[in-house]
């Protein structure tokens, strides 16, 4: 009995002992819910890699791709939340999926607690540099003389980068056919390869082949112009005013996740953007970097999830 006793105690105050360490204890897994090469596995591969050399952490990537993000936020939202399962999501996967798709098995305001708010970026509309198309004029007077024939790839259904491509079918009064892709890769491959006319993508993952000089981007989608590739006009310069679709990053934490790791992984987070180094990173992928609050990003994810309600409902998209 007294032998029982001491064994319990023991394996009390180890446990005591391990609760003790300070965060981070061991590795923390940051899942990433689209493949590798695209802007969101780019974007979080950079954050990984810098936490781990930086603040002496151990952040090793997982991805767990498909349904447009959706697949990697759920296994997210199902994690213990120990702060040893972050996710990197993006207006995609949190606030525009869940209107589009029907039986999603996470709400994003309710499921997650924001961390920390990465980038955001510009959509830009690519075609490969020996295309037809010269400028988006031409795109779009091909598609008005022969609707559903222009073809254009995004990586996945339910994306914010699909819905940029339809609101610009909508603003232009045009009909261009869409090609889903599982990723931006895919979609970039054929867009090369000429299987299909355009893709539009986010700009960290056509940034590489636009500096390549096989890509031809013919505008972006935001409504300013990039700092990143200040030559690109705006969709709104060329006609359509008031245009405006970007995408943002961040991490989030399944709900329920000790406030005080929230807080810590944010301050290691805005410290990294902060750096020139970090800056100039994120910003030569494409992407603009922004440190916020915890406050402040759930605030965003709260905003943005009931705006783009309305913006989904009047695109008529829907997935089943």
């Amino acid at each position: 009995m007294i032998r029982k006793l001491l064994t319990t105690s023991v394996l009390a105050l180890a446990a005591v002992a391990v609760q003790a360490q300070p965060y981070p204890a061991k590795p923390v897994r940051l899942i990433v819910p689209f493949p590798p090469g695209g802007g969101t596995d780019i974007l979080s591969r950079l954050v990984a890699t810098k936490l781990t050399e930086v603040s002496k952490w151990t952040v090793v990537p997982d991805n767990r791709a498909g349904a447009g993000g959706t697949i990697g936020i759920a296994e997210a939202a199902r994690a213990t939340p120990t702060g040893y399962d972050i996710v990197m999501g993006q207006k995609d996967n949190m606030v525009v999926a869940p209107w589009l798709y029907k039986n999603l098995s996470y709400e994003p305001t309710k499921d997650f607690a924001a961390i920390a708010h990465v980038a955001y970026t510009p959509v830009v509309i690519v075609t490969r540099t020996e295309s037809k198309f010269k400028t988006l004029k031409d795109v779009v007077d091909a598609a008005r003389a022969a609707p559903d024939t222009v073809t254009y790839g995004s990586p996945g259904n339910g994306t914010t980068i699909h819905l940029a491509g339809e609101i610009f079918n909508s603003a232009a009064k045009i009909k261009m056919r869409h090609v889903p892709y599982k990723g931006s890769n895919p979609a970039m491959m054929d867009v090369l390869a000429g299987n299909v006319d355009l893709m539009v993508s986010s700009l960290p993952s056509a940034m590489g082949q636009i500096k390549a000089g096989k890509l031809r981007a013919l505008a972006v989608t935001s409504a300013r112009r990039s700092s990143s590739v200040p030559e690109i006009p705006t969709v709104g310069e060329l006609g359509y005013k008031d245009f405006d679709v970007s995408t943002w990053y961040g991490l989030f934490a399944p709900a329920g996740t000790p406030k005080e790791i929230i807080t810590t992984v944010n301050a290691e987070v805005n410290k990294l953007l902060a750096t020139p180094e970090m800056k100039a990173a994120i910003i030569a992928q494409g992407a603009e970097p922004q440190s916020m609050t915890p406050e402040q990003f759930g605030t965003l994810l709260k905003t943005d999830y009931l705006k783009w309600k309305d913006i989904v409902k009047a695109s008529g998209a829907t997935i089943e």
